[in-house]
């Protein structure tokens, strides 16, 4: 253990922040600070990190974070909520990145859940410029108590859209990229993806015990959440936690090859007035495959399923050795329920991405973001105007959307 103090026999809940050349970090802490105390103590793990040959800017940047956070500690100090700090600043230049650094954060937040008696132990992860609402704490809680076979969830989250702190074409960059991130998530539920979940870092969360059986936080310097998240979502009955709300930045960034920060700055850089997305008819042709993929269970001969299938799908799975999986799936698969399950364990999130890059590069290209919005809307029978329906309207409809359905993947139900 990479923390000293004891641990508290009540310790229910671990918040680790990866932090790296960070000046709004005491944001963060404020946020949390003014959250209403759970029924079991809560602790704020901050791994402040860097690499080995990070330069002078930023590594002066992290000693002052690290004094301003000693600093805020000793004039905040609660029983119930403690907060920490895990100095990385020296990491491997081939791992250094967030991804490492929320493994380190997490893999000590486990350590030191083997220390408490409660039956409920969580990670959770936020980022170090990120905000949240005053019932996080008791929503985290709330959720895994009323919840008890998820062995993990997606925290609601909303971007600020407007205010006085970032200029005007950051706030219409971040309407364009959240708006883009919901179109493909609710393009993944009309399709009848069983995996249509958020993967953001900072609004996530899991039981410590699924943590350590999954093998714990990749090392990747960007995307590690989606990739720990596919991994997690495969055990089933992962959930949405809905009662609470993440407020990530919207602040443009370079820090990582991709992600929220990256989008903005590029927006920013080629001065874009709109924002282009899958084709819609990307989900309708691959949820004919979800739709159908139950048939070819104990079936030897499926050359007759693949000529019903959309011809974008059929040369997918062709590129993708779809008859001798289906095969592979057969023999060792006892139920339907079973053979599904292997299908959509190598048709994940990654696969599902792979798809839509196919598609979009051999068939339908991108289209304008807000006409992909009004399709999908349609297709999915949700109350819209299509007259005079901007980009924020139509996020604020997704929002509402996203935040009443409380999806569950269908395999759940088998």
């Amino acid at each position: 253990m990479l923390l000293l103090d004891n641990v508290p026999a009540d310790l229910g809940i671990v918040v680790v922040i990866p932090c790296f050349n960070e000046s709004l970090l005491l944001n963060t802490l404020d946020a949390l600070l003014n959250c209403t105390r759970s029924d079991c103590s809560t602790e704020i793990i901050v791994v402040l990190n860097a690499s080995e040959n990070a330069d002078e800017k930023i590594i002066f940047q992290n000693n002052e974070t690290k004094k301003y956070f000693l600093e805020w500690k000793k004039k905040h100090l609660d029983y119930k909520l403690k907060f920490y700090l895990i100095e990385a600043c020296l990491l491997p230049k081939k791992y250094a990145g967030v991804g490492l650094a929320r493994k380190i954060g997490m893999d000590e937040a486990y350590l030191r859940f083997e220390k408490s008696t409660q039956k409920n132990k969580i990670i959770a992860c936020m980022d170090a410029d990120s905000l949240c609402e005053k019932n996080y704490f008791t929503a985290l809680e709330n959720h895994f108590l009323k919840n008890p076979k998820t062995p993990a969830c997606s925290i609601y989250f909303e971007h600020p859209v407007n205010g006085n702190e970032f200029s005007k074409e950051v706030y219409e960059g971040i309407i364009q990229y959240e708006l883009f991130l919901r179109y493909y998530n609710q393009g993944l539920r009309y399709a009848g993806f069983p995996f249509a979940f958020h993967t953001i870092g900072s609004s996530m969360a899991v039981r410590a015990e699924v943590y350590k059986k999954q093998g714990g936080m990749n090392k990747r310097k960007a995307g590690e959440d989606f990739y720990f998240l596919q991994k997690i979502m495969l055990l089933g009955f992962f959930s949405e936690l809905n009662e609470t709300k993440i407020i990530p930045s919207p602040r443009p960034s370079n820090r990582v090859p991709f992600g929220t920060g990256k989008a903005i700055q590029k927006w920013l850089d080629e001065k874009n007035n709109s924002y282009s997305a899958y084709h819609p008819q990307s989900f309708i042709d691959i949820k004919k495959l979800f739709d159908t993929i139950e048939s070819c269970y104990q079936k030897n001969n499926f050359s007759d399923f693949l000529l019903v299938l959309p011809n974008t799908v059929q040369l997918f799975l062709a590129e993708n050795n779809f008859s001798e999986r289906v095969k592979e799936w057969n023999e060792n698969s006892t139920s339907k329920k079973y053979f599904l399950k292997r299908f959509f364990s190598w048709f994940d999130g990654f696969t599902m991405l792979k798809f839509m890059h196919y598609v979009r590069d051999e068939h339908y290209g991108l289209m304008d973001l807000q006409t992909t919005v009004s399709q999908l809307l349609e297709l999915r029978n949700k109350g819209f105007e299509k007259n005079n329906f901007s980009a924020e309207a139509q996020l604020k409809l997704l929002r509402e959307i996203e935040r009443s359905e409380n999806y569950f993947s269908n395999l759940d139900k088998m």
